[in-house]
C-alpha cells in the first residue's frame, strides 16, 4: 500500500470511529464449476444472466447479484463465475448478470439501468425458484463495483423499462472500485462518451459520492467495500474515500484492506468469500 493510500486509510479509520480489518487471506475449498449452476437467461433482450442455485431452504436466503467490471467498456462475467459457485454452495441464490457496455455502443445511464433491472430479475428468479427472501445483495467489481453503487444507492432514479417488480437492495459489497469518477476523467470517458465538461449533469448523476445522501430505500445501506493493499490499478484510497462519504451520509460501513492482494485477486472465492458470507449473514433477515 502507498504511503499516500496508508494516509487515507488511517484518516477514514480515525473518521469512522472503526478497525480497518486487515484479512490474511487463506485459501478455501469449493464446489466444482457447475455444482449449482441452474440456467442462462436474458434478464432483457440480448442481455444475459447466469443464475446459481443454493440446496432447498426453509429459512430467509440472501440473493445476490455479481456484476463484472471491464473499465466501463465491457461485461464480461465469466470471471466472476468462481465466486458465484462458492457463494452458492455455501446457501446463496446467486444472479451473475452482465450488462450493456461502451463496446455494445452505449453509455451512461444504460449500463446502470440494466444493472437495476438485474437486481429486479434477481429477486424475481430467488422467488420464483422457491425461496424466502433474504438479504439482497449487489457486488461488484472495479468499474463493475461503480455501477453497483449507483444502482444501490438510487436504483428508482436509473429503473427504466424493466419487466419485474422493483426491488430495494439490502446491500453493496464493492471490490476494488473507483468510486470517484472525478479523479480519472480520462479512464471513465467511455461510460459518457464526453468529458465532464461536454455532459457536466452525466458525470455528476453517474458519481456515487454525490449520490450517497439520495438513497431511494426504506433503509440506509449496508455497505462492505474490500480492497487489496497490493492493487496496481485502482488505489485503495478509493475505497477509503468512499467509505468516509457513505459513513457520514448514515450508511453502515466496513472497508477491509487485503493484504498481498492485486485487483484481479480480489474477486477469487479464496480470497473473498468468506469474508463476503460473514459479512452477508449479520444483515437482518
Amino acid at each position: 500500500m502507498s504511503r499516500r493510500s496508508k494516509q487515507v486509510v488511517g484518516a477514514v479509520a480515525a473518521v469512522l470511529g472503526i478497525g480497518v480489518a486487515a484479512w490474511i487471506v487463506v485459501p478455501r475449498g469449493h464446489h466444482g464449476p457447475s455444482a449449482h449452476f441452474n440456467q442462462t437467461l436474458d434478464y432483457l433482450p440480448g442481455v444475459a444472466a447466469d443464475i446459481y442455485l443454493p440446496a432447498p431452504s426453509q429459512s430467509p436466503t440472501p440473493t445476490v447479484v455479481l456484476i463484472p467490471g471491464g473499465g466501463w467498456r465491457s461485461s464480461d462475467r465469466r470471471g466472476l463465475a468462481g465466486l458465484a459457485e462458492s457463494l452458492a454452495g455455501s446457501g446463496l441464490v446467486v444472479v451473475n448478470a452482465t450488462y450493456r457496455a461502451a463496446n455494445a455502443g452505449v453509455r451512461f445511464p444504460v449500463p446502470v439501468s440494466d444493472i437495476v433491472c438485474a437486481i429486479d430479475f434477481s429477486a424475481d428468479r430467488a422467488r420464483a425458484a422457491g425461496f424466502l427472501p433474504g438479504p439482497l445483495i449487489v457486488l461488484g467489481h472495479s468499474s463493475g463495483a461503480h455501477l453497483a453503487a449507483l444502482a444501490a444507492l438510487n436504483g428508482a432514479h436509473f429503473r427504466n423499462s424493466c419487466p419485474y417488480p422493483p426491488a430495494e437492495p439490502d446491500g453493496l459489497i464493492g471490490l476494488a472500485g473507483p468510486y470517484d469518477i472525478s479523479e480519472i476523467p480520462s479512464i471513465a470517458e467511455p461510460l459518457f462518451g464526453a468529458t465532464p465538461a461536454a455532459e457536466p449533469e452525466a458525470w455528476h448523476d453517474g458519481n456515487p459520492l454525490n449520490l450517497v445522501g439520495q438513497r431511494t430505500g426504506s433503509a440506509p445501506l449496508a455497505v462492505l467495500l474490500a480492497h487489496g493493499a497490493s492493487d496496481q490499478t485502482v488505489p485503495v484510497s478509493f475505497s477509503a474515500s468512499f467509505a468516509l462519504a457513505l459513513q457520514r451520509a448514515g450508511h453502515p460501513v466496513d472497508l477491509t484492506i487485503l493484504p498481498g492482494v492485486g485487483h484481479s485477486d480480489i474477486y477469487r472465492p479464496a480470497v473473498i468469500a468468506d469474508r463476503a458470507l460473514s459479512w452477508i449473514r449479520s444483515l437482518p433477515s
